[in-house]
């Protein structure tokens, strides 16, 4: 069997990938119906269901001999799966520990990390109006943080520094894809998800014993494994093979927005004045720089 490659119009892409962002925006309002999973444990058993639906969709989707294909000895594929399990592990402790507004608009701020790095590392020149948006974007997350009042406790803080650590994955995650294009090397962020979601559910399980899961727990973090990561996961490298990098950007800060509605709607979690002010100029200094980007790319 060989491999299967969907083939889409820019509309159908699109639409798509905004279902993709919504998948993606479960995670916080599933976890706030848990009875008694608490930190690595739902890291431990989101993670354990990713890699099983993988092990299930990868051979259905590009053939049986997709890990005989997948490159073992590539040191880049390693350091991928790495980020990804960081990536994992780090944004399901930082929801049992701060509010899902706080995570997803630290997340939001990937996209100017991974430009800054990108600058830092392979030399990128970023445009003005890209530091602009980095400014803009400090700007906001100092004004969630900077008010006393915006953090209730060193439990919130916490939380807030290890969502932190999503997005720097993800920028050295993007530098290491960059680096690899320009080295002729084609990394396939799927099989390197499966890798992560192993070495993400191996590293919680002995932080997770005794296990304290309901049956109902398991149920909700297999849903999650499943339908909040190997699908749309899945799903997001066939809209990237038609969208371009700008609107994929764009695109996935509906996971910010469907994410906070959900878990207001939900859970009934609503997100204070400070987060909506912060957010709101961190996600508007996104949309400037990659409306900006793309305009200028089409003139």
């Amino acid at each position: 069997m060989g491999t299967r490659r969907a083939t889409l119009n820019h509309r159908q892409a699109v639409a798509l990938m905004v279902l993709v962002t919504l998948l993606w925006s479960i995670a916080g309002v599933v976890t706030r119906q848990l009875d008694s999973a608490r930190s690595f444990e739902v890291t431990f058993w989101r993670s354990f269901f990713t890699a099983l639906s993988l092990l299930i969709l990868l051979p259905v989707w590009q053939g049986r001999q997709v890990f005989r294909r997948m490159p073992w000895r590539s040191t880049s594929l390693w350091l991928s799966g790495l980020c990804w399990s960081v990536m994992f592990t780090a944004f399901m402790v930082a929801l049992t520990l701060t509010s899902v507004a706080n995570v997803l608009v630290i997340m939001a701020a990937g996209p100017l990390l991974t430009a800054l790095l990108a600058r830092l590392v392979v030399a990128h020149r970023l445009p003005l109006r890209t530091w602009g948006a980095i400014a803009v974007a400090g700007l906001g997350i100092g004004y969630m943080y900077g008010n006393p009042l915006a953090i209730d406790s060193d439990r919130t803080m916490a939380g807030t520094l290890v969502a932190l650590c999503v997005p720097l994955a993800g920028a050295v995650q993007w530098t290491l894809v960059q680096r690899s294009r320009a080295q002729g090397e084609t990394l396939d962020l799927v099989p390197s998800v499966l890798l992560g979601a192993v070495l993400s559910a191996l590293t919680a399980l002995p932080l997770s014993l005794p296990f304290a899961a309901t049956p109902s727990d398991v149920g909700w973090l297999a849903l999650l494994g499943l339908v909040q990561l190997a699908i749309p996961c899945t799903l997001s490298v066939i809209c990237a093979r038609v969208l371009k990098a700008p609107e994929v950007a764009l695109l996935a800060l509906l996971e910010v927005i469907f994410g906070i509605a959900l878990a207001w709607l939900g859970a009934n979690e609503i997100p204070g004045r400070d987060v909506l002010v912060g957010g709101g100029l961190v996600i508007g200094a996104l949309i400037f720089n990659e409306l900006l980007g793309w305009r200028r790319q089409h003139d």
